[in-house]
């Protein structure tokens, strides 16, 4: 993958031929919020509102999707480094092959998986240099805006990289500026008061504390709040450049440790919440007033009307351990959560503000994908010719912002094949949890699993909660589904397991449906 791809884009709206005036770059956030489920929010993403929805306080989710475009069906994968190299890098995590989560260079945080031999993974996470082992060698999305005139920032979490490896440090991989970004993907505290986690005294030995903070060490505020004020100094100090900035404001929240936000735990106390779903809400309205603070600064600047504003997660809300209540619940009616196959797995919540070009209120069914964020965001910067070593399987969906639907569309039919791709071992056990590949095309949806060559289908669309596998029903859908997931892995070079007992290669997914298929 060391050969040039040049990706011609094309921008709504430019200039016709003669017209001298350059169309102005626009500033743009990316919003990426950690480990929030589709239902940590009190805007619905279903036909209707649901008990959580009630439970949670996010007013400018609200906000944001009154001025802008509400995505129903945007997915990530199911844990948080697949998603982060994807939307860094465009391509699927088949291909880059970062498909779990990023720590130790060699992987051994993974544990060992009890019948499967786990591919050589890229654990070192990305790269710009190609001698870096176990790592993607790519061009990451800030190099290119940065080239092409922006001035970019990083704030929070980055996790793009293994400790002592390149990618770990946000400025080698196109960021003028890095705040608070490193290889780990959790803080160690959202407390001040206990320095985030952080000890100057034993930086080889403090893998989980939050770099580069100590102004606000030992003083009573919250991580989350901490890295909104500083992400605003840095936009002060994009607009004393000229030049239009790029904020990739990646928080923390609302990862575990689960951690009050005292400033609105008072909102959920008496409500019969166990304790730990108390800090869970105040986490997720911690996160939602700093979206809301960024909000204020842009109006407050006059920068509102130049701004594009992008709201994802980066993975299905936690539910299999730390939560308050019955683990795999808290994504309903969604199936299980964080680490899983499943729609709670990797359905996000996501909305997308552009002046100008997105419709107030508007919503759309579409299924897209965290890789389609590498060439849309591109092509809102107005970059028509880039540069990439990687080839891009990320589709832009510019044109999607321009729906000017106002209510919930139920159809999900789409020819467009969505795959994920983790041949791995998360830890955790759980409903859809295991080293997976899995298809969605149009309604249906197929998962594979490694382990014992099984197969789920399910039609989303009429069963959004994946109740009722539909393997035996729909032989056929299974087995087209099958192909096409088999294809599209062959063609991005996946890597599969091998069955520990026999040291074979997990079959591919054409071969293990017609296996059960000529069974029966």
């Amino acid at each position: 993958m060391k050969s040039a791809f040049t990706v011609p884009l094309l921008l709504p709206g430019l200039l016709l031929p003669g017209e001298s005036q350059k169309p102005k770059q626009p500033n743009i956030i990316m919003f990426l919020v950690d480990d929030m489920g589709w239902q940590d929010t009190s805007l619905p993403f279903w036909t209707q509102k649901t008990p959580f929805n009630e439970r949670y306080r996010t007013p400018n989710m609200e906000r944001l999707a009154r001025q802008g475009l509400k995505f129903t069906q945007a997915y990530a994968c199911s844990v948080s480094s697949p998603t982060r190299i994807s939307l860094m890098t465009g391509m699927n995590a088949a291909r880059h092959r970062v498909t779990n989560w990023t720590l130790q260079p060699d992987g051994s945080q993974e544990d060992k998986h009890p019948s499967l031999i786990l591919p050589d993974w890229n654990a070192g996470g990305m790269s710009q240099d190609p001698s870096t082992p176990r790592s993607v060698y790519a061009t990451p999305l800030p190099r290119i805006l940065q080239e092409h005139g922006y001035f970019t920032i990083h704030c929070g979490k980055a996790h793009l990289g293994a400790i002592g490896t390149p990618g770990a440090d946000p400025l080698n991989l196109g960021f003028n500026i890095n705040i608070a970004g490193h290889a780990a993907g959790a803080p160690q505290s959202y407390q001040g008061l206990k320095n985030f986690g952080y000890d100057e005294n034993n930086v080889k030995g403090n893998i989980w504390g939050v770099p580069g903070l100590s102004k606000y060490h030992g003083k009573d505020i919250n991580l989350t709040e901490a890295l909104t004020i500083e992400a605003i100094s840095a936009m002060d100090s994009a607009r004393n450049t000229g030049k239009p900035f790029y904020l990739y404001m990646a928080h923390y929240a609302v990862h575990a440790p689960l951690e009050r936000d005292t400033r609105f735990t008072g909102h959920y106390e008496g409500t019969g919440l166990p304790e730990p779903e108390i800090r869970y809400a105040s986490m997720v309205e911690s996160m939602d007033k700093s979206l809301g603070d960024l909000m204020d600064y842009l109006e407050k600047n006059h920068l509102d009307e130049n701004t594009i504003i992008m709201f994802m997660s980066d993975n299905g809300g936690l539910s299999v351990s730390a939560r308050g209540g019955e683990p795999n619940t808290h994504n309903r009616p969604l199936a299980s959560g964080k680490g899983s196959a499943y729609e709670g797995g990797i359905r996000e919540p996501m909305i997308v503000k552009w002046p100008g070009v997105t419709h107030p209120e508007t919503v759309t069914a579409v299924p897209v994908i965290i890789e389609d964020f590498f060439p849309t965001i591109l092509e809102m910067a107005g970059i028509k010719r880039f540069k990439a070593i990687q080839p891009i399987d990320g589709e832009s969906f510019c044109r999607i912002l321009k729906t000017r639907n106002t209510v919930y569309q139920s159809t999900t039919a789409s020819t467009r094949a969505l795959i994920w791709h983790f041949p791995n071992w998360w830890g955790p056990t759980g409903p859809g949890i295991g080293s997976t590949s899995t298809i969605r095309l149009g309604d249906f949806k197929l998962i594979y699993y490694h382990a014992d060559q099984t197969f789920e289908l399910f039609n989303i669309n009429e069963d959004i909660g994946e109740r009722h596998n539909l393997i035996n029903e729909k032989p056929e859908i299974a087995s087209k589904l099958a192909l096409e997931l088999t294809i599209k892995l062959r063609s991005e070079n996946a890597q599969m397991p091998e069955i520990r007992a026999s040291g074979l290669k997990v079959p591919w997914p054409d071969e293990a449906i017609n296996k059960l298929r000529a069974k029966r």
